[in-house]
């Protein structure tokens, strides 16, 4: 077993195990680690990504919990990539994702075309599946659940503190009706993070990537960001800084807390007016 740096998939593929253990033997991990003649810190360790664990370290945890040869050979598979500083997945693949967010103390994101997905509607959210073109019907409604499932963090009385920067142009690209779009301003409102809007009139600041960077208490930050091809997670220092030196060039052009929310109170009164009296600034 080597102690290294944890990463994000380390710590959610620690994680896996330490379901399998509990689901498979229902031992604690004292109780466990007797079973495997280990000290119980060293169940701890693996199960927390904090250190990467050997073949042999691998065999032994996976057999006492049942699992043959093949069971341990797809898990190697994953494993080998665990502590990687640069690390991609497949798009549908949401669990380091999902494990990522709940762990965070601060999250702090850039959008420049869509809502972020942790203030979106589920409205909206079906909307934007649809139009991207790419999902099928029960993918559609899958991954509309698991966006709201994320969603429960915010409403957490221990939720990480949140800054989202949007770009206005994210305001401007409606999905659906204005009933939708209205519920998804209103959905903005709320005072469960910080908002800060780019307005359009920032438009090299729409040249900057999607991006988030997550925080933690006893773990280095993670920059992450996705496409409809690819998760990357990055926890390479210059990667890192790269993403603090894009949040501090926002801060220097976005809209503060108050300017946002009035901002956000025109988008809801344009939708509001009759229908006749056009707005230069919805699209």
């Amino acid at each position: 077993m080597t102690a290294i740096t944890s990463t994000a998939y380390s710590r959610d593929l620690g994680d896996e195990l330490r379901l399998l253990r509990k689901t498979c033997t229902g031992l604690n991990g004292r109780s466990f680690a007797a079973k495997l003649g280990w000290d119980p810190s060293k169940v701890s360790t693996i199960e927390h990504g904090r250190a990467s664990a050997s073949e042999i370290d691998l065999i032994q945890y996976l057999t006492a919990c049942g699992k043959d040869l093949d069971y341990y050979d797809e898990f190697r598979h994953r494993y080998r990539h665990a502590f990687d500083l640069y690390f991609a997945q497949v798009p549908d693949n949401l669990r380091t994702l999902a494990m990522t967010e709940s762990i965070a103390t601060k999250i702090t994101s850039y959008d420049v075309l869509t809502v972020p997905g942790l203030l979106q509607t589920r409205d909206y959210t079906c909307e934007l599946f649809i139009a991207t073109g790419i999902e099928t019907p029960a993918n559609i409604k899958k991954g509309v659940e698991f966006r709201a499932e994320r969603q429960a963090i915010m409403r957490r009385h221990d939720r990480p503190e949140c800054v989202f920067y949007i770009h206005e142009l994210a305001l401007q690209t409606q999905l659906g009706g204005a009933k939708l779009m209205e519920e998804q301003y209103l959905r903005l409102l709320f005072r469960t993070h910080v908002l800060r809007l780019v307005p359009a009139s920032a438009r090299k600041a729409a040249l900057l990537s999607t991006r988030t960077l997550y925080e933690f208490d006893k773990a280095p930050p993670v920059a992450f960001s996705s496409t409809d091809t690819a998760k990357i997670f990055v926890q390479d220092h210059v990667a890192v800084e790269r993403s603090r030196k894009v949040f501090e060039r926002l801060d220097t052009v976005a809209l503060d807390e108050e300017q946002s929310r009035r901002k956000l109170a025109a988008y809801v009164s344009g939708l509001r007016e009759e229908p006749h009296e056009p707005r230069s600034d919805l699209a």
